[in-house]
């Protein structure tokens, strides 16, 4: 009943900066510097991701720089061993990838950040080609809605479709992304989905929800 979800298409950066699995190490190094982001996809061909290389890839080269590792800890970190040795994107990066879709709702893809434990996700179409990229700060972007923007969706979407006849007895007021219902309505068994459907509507921070059913009033 609500208007159509959010999707990563909506928010993701589509201007991407990727390498390729024969890119070096430091022209890897100075593209994360220059462009201010933490991980690169590498694609090859048409754009197919093969993988993401991190700053956490990068790192082992600077730890190990130093000092050999023994045979203990170089057992115990085989990957970041190898990796200190590596000089190209394709034995730096992390295989396969973690990706998502531009169709994926923003909850999923906050999810899937959270499970896989990364910062940013390359986006990809059905054949795996990159199409963008979606980090952490873009999934908050639906929080800089304005509260008059969200005030209306609610009015428009959840109020005008749950209560016809009652609306205009129904007031909205959105402050700092929370949303207060008050008012009074035909039908209480509908209160509940009323406030459900206010706090699924993108960018809504909380709900307080004082919608009443006057006493002695037909509810059928």
């Amino acid at each position: 009943m609500t208007s159509t979800p959010y999707t990563v298409a909506d928010v993701m950066t589509v201007k991407v900066v990727a390498v390729t699995p024969s890119t070096g190490f430091k022209d890897i190094a100075a593209a994360m510097e220059r462009w201010k982001v933490t991980a690169l996809p590498v694609i090859e061909g048409e754009g197919r991701v093969v993988g993401v290389v991190s700053e956490a890839d990068l790192l082992p080269k600077e730890e190990f720089h130093e000092h050999r590792p023994g045979l203990i800890e170089q057992m115990r970190r085989l990957g970041d061993t190898a990796k200190a040795g590596s000089t190209r994107a394709e034995n730096l990066m992390t295989t396969p990838a973690v990706t998502i879709r531009p169709d994926a709702t923003l909850p999923r893809a906050a999810r899937l950040m959270a499970d896989r434990h990364v910062k940013r996700l390359p986006v990809v179409d059905a054949d795996g080609t990159l199409k963008g990229i979606v980090s952490r700060a873009d999934l908050l972007k639906v929080f800089l809605r304005t509260d008059e923007e969200l005030a209306t969706e609610i009015r428009r979407t959840v109020v005008g479709r749950l209560f016809p006849l009652s609306r205009e007895a129904v007031r909205v007021t959105v402050a700092q992304g929370i949303a207060t219902l008050t008012g009074e309505v035909r039908d209480a068994d509908l209160i509940p989905l009323a406030e459900r459907l206010t706090r699924s509507v993108e960018g809504i921070v909380d709900v307080h929800c004082r919608l009443d059913h006057p006493a002695g009033a037909d509810s059928s």
